[in-house]
């Protein structure tokens, strides 16, 4: 396998030639293999979104240039459509506040942007930290990753799962309304009920669950974004976090 060497401030690090990602990826790949449990594809898509909204938000603010923008945007894109999968190897075991997976997702926008920048002819330079991470940090980043992928697995897979689970569940409270069994309370027989009047609790729980789910769901959708790197928003530009808001909301 060819390698490229990378440059940071630790020094010299040896990247694989054939990948995206840089010096602060390949760190914590080597020093933290620990576990089978990868950082779920999910939240690399949803981090791509994140860095989409932000690099919009950063060129309408005037604090990134359209150059940089449109090249960083159609980076993302590419990630989102599910290109880049084995540019993101990073486990989950990792340093507080998934920097070491946003640095991850920061190098590979960054250099992907570059070669689609100089494919139309342009040498920009685009930095993972000075351009894609723009008034961003781990510390907002990461959270509102996490809120947003929770979000979007609820809405999606769990809610629609559990509403089928609940229809079934009625199917046999209907069908099962005429069969009579013992009930059962500390190892013992207890009283009789019917199988229907029994399925109807698991039916009821689950709708329940439901219920508390869709409720919750709105926490979720309080995002960090904005806050940086210790909630007071510094090095971000007025109006990014509620601009940001509404983008994200689109995507």
């Amino acid at each position: 396998m060819d390698y490229r060497i990378e440059k940071d401030s630790l020094g010299e690090v040896a990247v694989p030639g054939d990948k995206l990602w840089g010096a602060q990826t390949q760190r914590s790949y080597e020093n933290f293999r620990i576990g089978k449990e990868k950082i779920p594809t999910e939240l690399v898509t949803v981090f791509a979104q994140l860095k989409k909204a932000a690099a919009i938000v950063n060129g309408e603010l005037d604090v990134l240039d359209k150059a940089r923008v449109e090249a960083i945007v159609q980076a993302c894109d590419e990630i989102i459509r599910g290109k880049w999968k084995d540019n993101f190897p990073l486990a989950v075991w990792m340093t507080g506040s998934g920097t070491q997976f946003n640095m991850n997702v920061n190098e590979v926008i960054a250099n992907r942007a570059v070669q689609i920048a100089a494919a139309h002819g342009s040498s920009i330079t685009v930095h993972p930290n000075d351009h894609v991470n723009k008034s961003q940090s781990s510390n907002d980043i990461f959270p509102t990753g996490l809120h947003v992928m929770t979000v979007l697995d609820i809405q999606q897979r769990l809610l629609p799962a559990l509403q089928k689970m609940q229809e079934a569940l009625a199917e046999k409270v209907a069908a099962y309304a005429q069969i009579v069994k013992i009930g059962r309370t500390h190892l013992q027989d207890a009283t009789p009920l019917t199988l229907g009047q029994e399925m109807s609790g698991w039916m009821r729980m689950i709708q329940r669950n439901v219920e508390f789910l869709q409720s919750g769901i709105s926490f979720l959708r309080d995002i960090a974004m904005g806050g940086t790197a210790v909630g007071t928003g510094i090095n971000c530009p007025e109006g990014f976090a509620c601009r940001f808001a509404e983008v994200i909301s689109t995507l």
